[in-house]
């Protein structure tokens, strides 16, 4: 995890500009550096780091001895650097995974250089020699990036909003547009004499299911689905600890998360890893999280650290929170609460630092409840798809900004290209719920009798807003109390009028919004809808208000 800001075309003193870079410094807060590019005087790249491999070499904006013409600063992992430097003969400087990057640029051109790429990412390279810069992030925005760009010509980029606010003085607000950086595209701009950023061309790369690496994985005449899928995500986990800093796990005791954790148990035993795996839990008193994570961290033998807050303890960091989050979207503000405490937990009281989680899972294998109200299978397949496309607005981004906020990095496997890849194409009617139950599929798949208790494996879906909180009063019923004495009956009969797009329709929903606006006005657009379970009357987000879950 890495904090990543660039400047192109200013009218405005860069000296002064740069200044912005700093409001994302807990993204990297292992080592800060800014570079002002002589050719030309009103551009800037500047990069946070969070040091986790090649801590010595891994510095960045990086270029070559070779070719220094090409600059790049990329907040990601790429887990087959070593593959492609292999592959392609590329000559390597450093052990930084991201170096390979700027060979393959320079050799296949950027659209060729993003669809080699097996990881995660947010990129701007600087090409002063053919005046271009270009911008990239991966299929599913696990890396953010926001972009900032003007009529004029004025170009920013920024691992997050907060770093692109007043950088275009010179120009109306009606004029820049500021938005998030589309995933699985590269786009490239041509630069004039002074720097000025046209958009040339915008590339889209690598979209969900069009990722067929698995098949390196799955023999030519393997015809054991479930197989596969084992075979396929302790791949995807193993990958992932790439790390030359401590490698822990989120874990929620749900299958998801429970899953990851075994894997990388399992993984770390087998390459000889000599600390043990520290494993994190959240919950208040009594919740069904904080014991079902309890029996998982018991049977395969973590270090494990629970976290028992209580609601005011939640309530007191919502404003912090949203500054992070960037987002005023109900059910994500409500899930980031607990995984915020708990990644500023783990950043003060322990020494990991990559924390691996069981995001995207629920979107991928159709794990909400309200999958099991789609009226036919071809219905599901095209509500999972339609969700993974929208991660970077919700899930995903709640996951990067709760961490990077304490300067953590997360890792997700089930979002990995060569996974995602193979459980999409699969037939629609093997991943949707069968005999009563969400994710079937996955969990029949290790369904061994030794990889996790089949109480875990089997456990019904509790979303991770719900499942910190006792069965008996749910965390969104302590949030509602809470925001019933915060905002008025006036405020609410005034909201439409307040707020056209998106209206809150709740006082929850109202305080967000007011919290957000405070801090980000006039950027209601970047969250495009609430999110809310499909097929169903529901008028709350949580999974406790589904009749599924009562049965």
């Amino acid at each position: 995890m890495c904090g990543i800001w660039a400047v192109f075309g200013s009218d405005d003193d860069v000296s002064v500009q740069c200044h912005a870079v700093h409001t994302i410094s807990h993204r990297g807060p292992d080592a800060f550096r800014i570079e002002n590019i002589n050719h030309f005087q009103n551009c800037c790249l500047g990069f946070h780091r969070l040091a986790i491999v090649d801590d010595l070499q891994g510095m960045q904006p990086m270029r070559l001895y070779s070719r220094p013409e090409i600059w790049l600063i990329c907040n990601g992992e790429i887990y087959n650097h070593k593959l492609l430097t292999s592959t392609h003969d590329l000559g390597v400087s450093t052990c930084s995974d991201v170096e390979p990057m700027i060979h393959l640029y320079d050799k296949l051109g950027p659209e060729a250089m993003a669809a080699q790429l097996d990881g995660v990412f947010a990129f701007c390279i600087l090409d002063t020699a053919n005046r271009k810069v270009i911008l990239g992030r991966d299929t599913f925005g696990v890396r953010p990036l926001f972009r900032l760009h003007t009529e004029h010509g004025f170009l920013a980029v920024c691992s997050e909003a907060k770093g692109l606010f007043g950088l275009s003085h010179s120009q109306s607000d009606e004029e820049a547009s500021m938005e998030p950086f589309p995933p699985g595209h590269v786009e490239v701009y041509d630069l004039d004499h002074l720097g000025r950023a046209t958009l040339s061309s915008r590339t889209s790369f690598n979209r969900p299911g069009q990722f067929p690496l698995y098949k390196t994985l799955v023999s030519a005449d393997a015809e054991d689905i479930k197989q596969n899928i084992s075979t396929i995500f302790e791949a995807a986990v193993r990958k992932r600890l790439m790390s030359e800093r401590r490698v822990g796990c989120f874990l929620s005791g749900g299958l998801d998360s429970s899953l990851v954790t075994a894997l990388l148990v399992k993984i770390s035993k087998e390459m000889g890893l000599t600390y043990p795996i520290q494993t994190f839990a959240i919950g208040m008193r009594n919740c069904p999280d904080l014991k079902a994570a309890r029996k998982v961290a018991d049977y395969l033998g973590t270090e494990h650290h629970e976290v028992v807050f209580t609601p005011q303890e939640g309530f007191d960091v919502i404003p912090d929170l949203i500054k992070h989050l960037e987002t005023y979207e109900v059910i994500t503000i409500r899930s980031s609460i607990a995984m915020y405490l708990l990644s500023g937990y783990i950043k003060g009281k322990t020494d990991t630092i990559v924390v691996l989680s069981g995001e995207g899972s629920d979107e991928l294998t159709q794990g909400y409840l309200h999958f099991h109200l789609a009226p036919s299978a071809a219905e599901a397949d095209r509500e999972s798809r339609r969700l993974l496309q929208d991660l970077h607005l919700y899930d995903v981004l709640r996951t990067d900004r709760c961490t990077a906020a304490w300067g953590l990095e997360v890792r997700v496997p089930f979002l990995d290209h060569q996974f995602t890849s193979y459980y999409l194409s699969l037939p629609p009617e093997e991943r949707q719920p069968q005999e009563g139950v969400e994710k079937y599929l996955l969990r029949s798949a290790f369904d061994d009798g030794h990889l996790l208790p089949n109480d875990i494996l089997w456990r019904p879906k509790e979303g991770f807003s719900d499942g910190v909180s006792p069965i008996t009063k749910s965390w969104f019923e302590y949030l509602h109390e809470f925001a019933d004495s915060q905002v008025s009956d006036e405020e609410m009969r005034t909201a439409k009028s307040m707020y056209p797009f998106n209206t809150p329709c709740t006082k929850e929903a109202l305080l967000y919004r007011r919290t957000f606006e405070s801090l980000f006005p006039t950027k209601s657009s970047w969250t495009p809808y609430f999110w809310m379970p499909r097929w169903t009357d529901s008028t709350d987000p949580s999974a406790r208000a589904l009749p599924h879950y009562r049965q």
